[in-house]
């Protein structure tokens, strides 16, 4: 039997008047994928999971869930739930009560959601929870009534840099829990990374790559994609073939790993430096011996 939660877009144009928002993009994302949508703002992220949900139509094309055209279904009827950037809390609903509201739209009885509301948290009202705590909220509300995709529109954004790196995990766990498909926007490369399986990196309505955290990091398809994810390597140039014709060209090489925040600050070198445009080398005691000899002399230099 198929998992259920796989997500579509086929030739999917969006157009606001005469602005070009989403430029006949295709993209399939797995079901039971963690998927980042990642680019600056204005490219389109957040119109794409507007149109998956159901809050906008495409202009063209097709968007399909589990293999079926949603496109003039009403959110309701798409099997997915959306938490927006700013958490829509009800200010005049209890916590219980702004978690068990989607189950009141959908008839389930008084007693049964505030029973199943009740199982994810405490009675108090929005404005006695800090931030962390209302963005739970809104993540429970939008999973109590268990989608096959979540869709989630900047979660992070709002909330101090302790709590983003908490919730991270918060959420790479819930998603493998859970076993379905999350989309989640984000204009932050780190945050991406960090939780996706599939990124997909979006330029003015177009999409430039979409692959996993390291190929995107590692192999970029495009010299706008590895300005994005980390400028410093992208160099241009003039470049010498075998027949000794010049030309000039852009050219983006990655080191062959994606540094880890975990392992770089346990080893307390600066691994900026091998972010550059070369091979890391395969014996690894030489390479933290010549890290710590440049450091060594870049000092005493200063």
């Amino acid at each position: 039997m198929r998992r259920p939660g796989e997500v579509e877009l086929v030739d999917c144009t969006k157009l606001f008047g005469e602005t070009l928002a989403v430029n006949g993009i295709n993209l399939r994302i797995p079901a039971g994928t963690y998927c980042c949508l990642l680019g600056p703002s204005g490219c389109g992220k957040t119109t794409i999971l507007r149109m998956i949900a159901g809050h906008e139509t495409p202009t063209a094309g097709e968007v399909k869930i589990d293999g079926e055209n949603v496109v003039g279904l009403p959110p309701v009827r798409r099997g997915t739930s959306m938490m927006f950037q700013d958490y829509a809390l009800f200010p005049h609903l209890t916590c219980l009560d702004n978690v068990a509201f989607s189950l009141k739209m959908s008839g389930v009885a008084k007693a049964e959601r505030r029973e199943r509301a009740r199982e994810m948290l405490a009675e108090r009202m929005p404005a006695q929870v800090s931030g962390g705590q209302q963005q739970r909220i809104a993540l429970a509300r939008a999973l109590i009534t268990n989608p096959r995709v979540l869709l989630l529109d900047e979660p992070l954004s709002a909330l101090d840099e302790f709590l983003r790196l908490q919730m991270r995990g918060e959420l790479r766990r819930m998603q493998h829990d859970l076993g379905i498909t999350f989309i989640h926007v984000t204009h932050t490369q780190q945050e991406a990374i960090a939780l996706a399986d599939l990124v997909v990196v979006m330029d003015q309505g177009n999409i430039e790559q979409a692959a996993s955290a390291r190929d995107v990091y590692a192999v970029p398809f495009t010299a706008y994609v590895a300005r994005f994810m980390g400028g410093q390597n992208v160099l241009t140039g003039p470049v010498s073939t075998s027949q000794r014709a010049r030309s000039r060209s852009t050219c983006a090489t990655r080191p062959g790993r994606i540094p880890s925040a975990r392992s770089d600050a346990a080893d307390g070198l600066d691994h900026s430096y091998f972010r550059a445009a070369r091979p890391r080398p395969a014996n690894e005691a030489d390479w933290r011996r010549r890290c710590r000899q440049r450091q060594r002399r870049q000092r005493e230099g200063a």
